[in-house]
């Protein structure tokens, strides 16, 4: 079986690049989802389609925040794919080739988005041609992985908050996240309190602020939630305050999670070498799609970091089960819109499907009833 190695194993010579396919549509969250930066009632998607002239299709989709996200990450792709057509599917040398070929417009936002897009449909069309599970090709068995519910749960009055979040333990999930940054800490905790007497002490349950504190607040009101039965205070601050984030990590018992802003697996080292947070939770969008998520899972295995995934939960179940120190898969529900065979959840634990590439195949009739962008 090929391993995560050198690039001539990670690369098929039967296997080449032709062209790209896009298509973007608005999907409907089922839960709407409320932080302290904004409302999110639809969650602008992209679906790729990376064929290969041996009739292979590698795919990834990516949420992109906004419809004008969407269009800037499909031309993106379209430059890039030019740029590589004919080449053969090697994931890591194609991730250098491009990388350099962005360096001056910045391999940050979009740019970064539709190259690790990219990679993931590389990847994925690699593993199809091998017959093998992502997993398996990254030298690990597909696991069944802790996952907490992340649907749902935004800014809203307490015993609102503790209907959802009853609602979202219905699957069995052993975890759950809570958005916080109400105008107050006396509402914060209002909400905290609601929640934890309707889900009783055996969930977790995460908080995420999404950025909304300074450093000072974010220290009052992680002091207090601290004794409230919290699991993590997510991203209470900005997420590269790397001095701020540390400040805080080092003055509360409750473990500091951030990651998911990191922008390759670069951002990743200088986070942990400030000691910014205690946990970590790359996006597979942000970090570098396999290839960079590879490098950031040995980057925190070597200095014994607790990894978890952000969003993309399909992609990073195979991911999470190939990093060594794999913590919680975060689970939302927003790719079962466009998706045959959605991500299955038994017992409140995310199965990393067994069948070969990532798993991705589009539902024709799925699509039909969406919105196009």
């Amino acid at each position: 079986m090929p391993a995560a190695g050198s690039d001539r194993e990670l690369s098929s010579n039967e296997l080449t690049i032709r062209a790209v396919a896009t298509q973007a549509f608005s999907i409907p969250l089922r839960i709407p989802l409320g932080t302290s930066a904004a409302v999110v009632r639809e969650a602008p998607f992209l679906l790729i389609d990376l064929q290969t002239n041996e009739g292979i299709t590698g795919r990834c989709y990516l949420f992109c925040y906004t419809t004008s996200g969407a269009r800037a990450i499909a031309a993106h792709l379209h430059e890039a794919v030019g740029l590589i057509a004919g080449q053969s599917v090697s994931p890591k040398s194609v991730s250098r080739a491009l990388s350099r070929r962005f360096t001056l417009l910045g391999v940050t936002g979009t740019a970064r988005m539709a190259l690790s897009a990219l990679d993931v449909a590389l990847w994925d069309a690699l593993a199809i041609s091998l017959n093998l599970p992502l997993a398996r090709l990254l030298g690990a068995a597909p696991a069944t992985l802790p996952a907490y519910n992340s649907n749902g749960l935004g800014l809203m009055p307490p015993e609102a908050a503790a209907d959802e979040a009853e609602l979202l333990l219905a699957s069995g999930f052993e975890g759950i996240k809570l958005r916080l940054g109400h105008p107050g800490l006396e509402q914060d905790l209002s909400v905290t309190r609601a929640v934890r007497r309707r889900i009783g002490e055996n969930i977790s349950l995460m908080v995420d602020y999404n950025q909304a504190l300074d450093t000072a607040e974010a220290l009052v009101r992680g002091g207090a939630l601290q004794h409230e039965g919290v699991y993590w205070l997510e991203e209470p601050i900005r997420h590269d305050d790397y001095r701020g984030n540390s400040t805080i990590a080092k003055n509360l018992d409750l473990p500091l999670q951030i990651g998911e802003n990191l922008n390759g697996p670069e951002a990743m080292i200088d986070a942990l070498e400030a000691q910014a947070c205690d946990l970590v939770m790359p996006d597979m969008a942000r970090i570098g799609g396999v290839t960079g998520w590879i490098e950031a899972a040995a980057i925190a295995a070597d200095r014994g970091v607790p990894l978890s995934s952000h969003l993309f939960p399909e992609v990073s179940a195979h991911l999470l089960s190939a990093s060594p120190t794999a913590h919680w898969l975060e689970y939302v529900d927003w790719a079962d819109a466009v998706l045959e065979q959605p991500l299955e959840i038994i017992n409140g634990r995310a199965v990393t499907p067994d069948r070969p590439g990532v798993g991705l195949a589009w539902d024709s009739r799925k699509l039909a009833k969406l919105r196009p962008l």
